[in-house]
């Protein structure tokens, strides 16, 4: 099986290619989606892996003309950042699936086998977990400055602070939740 791989972190990128190399795909990674039409179009993949966020924007407009070039493929969307309103959006664009980082293989397998999250039904992340996910993300989005940040989130700066310099909430339902 071809799989096409659009992701501008080079370490996942790398990691991915080399353990969905080692389960028989022949994959190919791409940091920009500068040439995915292109390639698509050449390489004929059976997969394509999408990241979600890129450093240019995100990848949801290139889920429709995909799905022309290769309306048989399975497309799925990854993403650091997960929320339903980008999920319903992947998924209206044509997208297959959609999984949040980090990836557990035996789902990332299943959703290209066309089993999906139905069957595997991941257990919700925690709140704390959800929190954190959303802290990074607005800091982000306001690229790393915390008083801007603090001023979105309706927050003290030092508040915000303070959560930012926790370690991540584990996702793993048996470990015990740390204290907000």
């Amino acid at each position: 099986m071809k799989l096409l791989l659009l992701e501008d972190d080079l370490p996942l990128a790398q990691t991915l290619s080399r353990v969905l190399g080692r389960k028989g795909f022949e994959v190919r990674h791409l940091a920009t989606s500068e040439q995915l039409l292109a390639e698509a179009e050449g390489f004929a993949p059976t997969v394509v892996l999408l990241d979600l966020k890129l450093e240019q924007g995100t990848s949801l407009p290139l889920i429709a003309p995909l799905r022309q070039i290769l309306p048989q493929a399975r497309i799925l969307v990854i993403t650091g950042y997960a929320a339903i309103s980008s999920a319903v959006a992947a998924i209206k664009a044509g997208a297959d699936d959609y999984l949040p980082k980090p990836l557990e293989m035996a789902s990332l397998l299943a959703a290209i086998a066309g089993q999906g999250s139905a069957e595997l039904a991941p257990s919700p992340l925690p709140p704390a977990r959800l929190e954190w996910e959303h802290l990074h993300k607005v800091l982000a989005d306001h690229q790393g400055n915390v008083s801007a940040t603090a001023r979105a989130l309706g927050m003290h700066r030092r508040t915000l602070q303070r959560k930012l310099a926790k370690h991540p909430v584990s996702c793993d339902p048996q470990a015990p939740e740390a204290d907000s």
